[in-house]
Parts: C-alpha cells; sequence; structure tokens
C-alpha cells in the first residue's frame, strides 16, 4: 500500500498527486475530488476505484481536455471507464482516457449539431471485435441512460475499436489500418470470385477473422508450418483460389510491410475454395 499526497483538486472527479514512484500523477475517479484538499493523502489501495494516469504525455493531454468536458458528461465518461474495466477485466492502457474523453465529447458535440460521422467499417469491427462491441454498445446505452443523449450506431463501431487499442496496447491508427485492410480484402475476394458475401452470415465471419488472425500473426512474425504435400494438390485441384490466395498475400505484404510465409496461402486457399463452392 502506498500513500499518495494530493497536491491539487482540478474538481471533482480530478486529482493531482505526489506519487513515491512516479512523482506527479493524474489521479481519475467519479467523486474521488469531493471534500478533499490539498495537503491530503490518499491510499492507493483503492486504486480499484479510480485510474492514474503515470505517463507524463497523457497527464498533459488529459488536463488540456478538461476545461473544455461538460462535468455531466465528464461523470459520464468515468462510469463508462468503470465499466469497460469491470466487462474486461483488465487495466486500461493510459492513453484511452484520452483519447475516449476527446472521442465521445465531440460525437456529443457534433450530435447536438445534427451532424454525424459514418462508420466506414461498422461491419468489420462488430465481426472483427465482437466482445468489444457488445461492451461498446453497454457504453452507448449508459450514455444514453444518463444523459438523454442517444449516440448513432457507428459510434458502437468507434468506441469499440478504442477499447480494442487499450487492451493491446496498439495505436488506434495500426487498429483502423488493419480493419481497412480487412475491408480491401473481402471486396477483393468478392470481385475475383464474382461472389457477395452476406455480411451477416458465418461464412463472412470466419472469412473476417481469419484474415485478422492472418494480419496478426503477419505482424507478431509468427510462422506457420506448411502442411506437406498440401500446397501443391491445392494449386491443381482450386487454381483460381490458390493464385487469388497470393495475390491477398502479396496485398498483406504490401500493406503490413512484413514478410507473409508462404504456409498462410494454403489456409487462405481452402477458406476461399468453401465460399467459392457456396
Amino acid at each position: 500500500m502506498v500513500k499518495l499526497r494530493i497536491e491539487k483538486v482540478l474538481n471533482n472527479n480530478v486529482l493531482i498527486a505526489e506519487h513515491p514512484a512516479y512523482k506527479e500523477v493524474v489521479l481519475i475517479g467519479k467523486g474521488l475530488g469531493f471534500n478533499r484538499k490539498q495537503g491530503d493523502s490518499i491510499e492507493t489501495d483503492s486504486v480499484e476505484k479510480f485510474f492514474v494516469l503515470k505517463n507524463e504525455k497523457e497527464q498533459e493531454n488529459y488536463l488540456k481536455l478538461l476545461p473544455f468536458v461538460d462535468h455531466e458528461l465528464h461523470d459520464v465518461i468515468i462510469s463508462a471507464f468503470e465499466l469497460i474495466k469491470q466487462r474486461t477485466q483488465s487495466s486500461l492502457n493510459e492513453h484511452i482516457h484520452v483519447a475516449l474523453t476527446d472521442h465521445l465529447m465531440f460525437a456529443v458535440t457534433r450530435i447536438a449539431k445534427g451532424m454525424e460521422i459514418k462508420n466506414p467499417f461498422l461491419v468489420e469491427t462488430k465481426t472483427l471485435y465482437r466482445r468489444e462491441y457488445e461492451i461498446a454498445a453497454e457504453v452507448v446505452q449508459l450514455i444514453e441512460d444518463k444523459t438523454g443523449i442517444k449516440l448513432p450506431v457507428g459510434e458502437i463501431g468507434f468506441i469499440a475499436l478504442h477499447i480494442h487499442s487499450s487492451l493491446t496496447n496498439k495505436t488506434l491508427s495500426d487498429v483502423n489500418k488493419h480493419s481497412q485492410l480487412v475491408r480491401e480484402l473481402v471486396d477483393m475476394i468478392e470481385e475475383q470470385l464474382k461472389i457477395n458475401i452476406d455480411r451477416e452470415s458465418i461464412d463472412y465471419m470466419r472469412l473476417v477473422r481469419h484474415l485478422r488472425y492472418t494480419i496478426e500473426r503477419v505482424v507478431s512474425g509468427e510462422k506457420v508450418e506448411e502442411p506437406e504435400k498440401i500446397s501443391a494438390l491445392l494449386k491443381a485441384e482450386y487454381p483460381v483460389c490458390y493464385n487469388l490466395s497470393w495475390k491477398i498475400m502479396k496485398v498483406m505484404q504490401q500493406s503490413l510491410k512484413k514478410k507473409v510465409f508462404d504456409a498462410e496461402a494454403v489456409y487462405l486457399t481452402l477458406h476461399l475454395q468453401r465460399l467459392n463452392k457456396k
């Protein structure tokens, strides 16, 4: 247990405190600043009740946001972080406090002005990150229950990406880039095989998840073992799907700037053939 000394109470939800290891930290929690003053102590055994920003850049960016966030909305956003943490049973990357607060603040402002930003990757996000999407839907419902503001369904997708980014420690730009790549590859498959894949079907879900895990393997450099003799067999039996799988691998390689192992072609061909057959 560590005792932190409160340096400054910014509002009911945010304090600046002195930490023995991290020096100055920002503490965020619902009602955390109520009835507290400079010089008071706060113990870290209650850390489950609040979030600690240790990174100087994240602290700076978060504090810059505070004057522009409506107090009622800020309360709800902190409740949303608590909900996300509870549902994921995970610690969140500090960056989500800045990124998601900023996003929700502007989303609410846009709604008030009658503006809506379309989410081009909503279907992909729902399929790729189903658990994050379910939690994001709860966040949107929480905001409506507490403020009366109904965010459009596209916002569920945006919030889900923020949650996934935080849980995996990936940048939001990388998460968006991978979603965009998956969409590009699915469009390519439909065009080359001259098929339309039902976005609500189990086939679509399997394909998108396979592409996602392939991308993750490529990014991490994980090598996939190639089943003996299957490659030559698939090339002979399913030349259209086999050739398409190699085209997909080239697009992945160019987009990710990473080597794609030959064995990926085998597993991609099997997926494509199942779609083509149907």
